[in-house]
C-alpha cells in the first residue's frame, strides 16, 4: 500500500455537500483505505476571478491502485458529481479532485503529474495537507510541506 493525498474542492452547488459525498465516494473506492481528512478551508477563486467562493480540503489514503487507476476513480467521482471536463483550469465547478501526492513518486505523463505541478504555490493545498502530514516532505523541491507554506 503506497500513502496518497487528493485535494477536493468544490464551488457550485452544495459545496459541502460535494465534498461530502466525494469522500464517501473514495472511502468505497476498492484497495483503498482513507487515513485522513483535513478540516475544510474557505478560499477565492484562484485567479482573481468573478466566481464563487472555494471550500477545500485533503484526504490522505492507502491505496495499492496505481497512479493511473487512482486517477481513473478520481475522474469516475467528478464526473458522477456533475463536473465536465472542458479545458476548465479556472472555471467554477461542482468538484475538482487533485492527486497532490502518491508516495515519493514522481510522474511526468500527458494526463497525471505528480508531484501536482502547482501544489507549492497554493495556501488552499498547502495548508489542509500541512495540517495532515506536517513532516511530510515534496519529492521534486525536497523541502517540508510545512515550510512551503510558510513562504507563501
Amino acid at each position: 500500500m503506497i500513502t496518497a493525498y487528493i485535494a477536493l474542492g468544490s464551488n457550485l452547488g452544495d459545496k459541502q455537500q460535494n465534498i461530502k459525498i466525494a469522500i464517501r465516494s473514495i472511502k468505497q473506492i476498492k484497495d483503498t483505505r482513507v487515513t485522513g481528512v483535513s478540516g475544510i478551508y474557505r478560499t477565492p477563486a484562484e485567479g482573481n476571478i468573478q466566481q464563487p467562493n472555494y471550500i477545500n480540503a485533503v484526504i490522505e489514503m492507502k491505496t495499492s491502485l496505481s497512479a493511473i487507476a487512482l486517477l481513473k476513480e478520481s475522474s469516475r467521482i467528478e464526473k458522477t458529481l456533475g463536473r465536465v471536463r472542458i479545458n476548465d483550469r479556472l472555471l467554477p465547478r461542482t468538484i475538482d479532485l487533485d492527486i497532490l501526492l502518491y508516495g515519493q513518486k514522481i510522474y511526468r505523463l500527458p494526463h497525471l503529474t505528480i508531484p501536482h505541478p502547482r501544489m507549492h504555490k497554493r495556501r488552499f493545498v498547502l495548508e489542509p495537507l500541512c495540517e495532515l502530514a506536517p513532516e511530510l516532505m515534496h519529492p521534486v523541491l525536497n523541502k517540508p510541506i510545512c515550510a512551503l507554506l510558510k513562504k507563501l
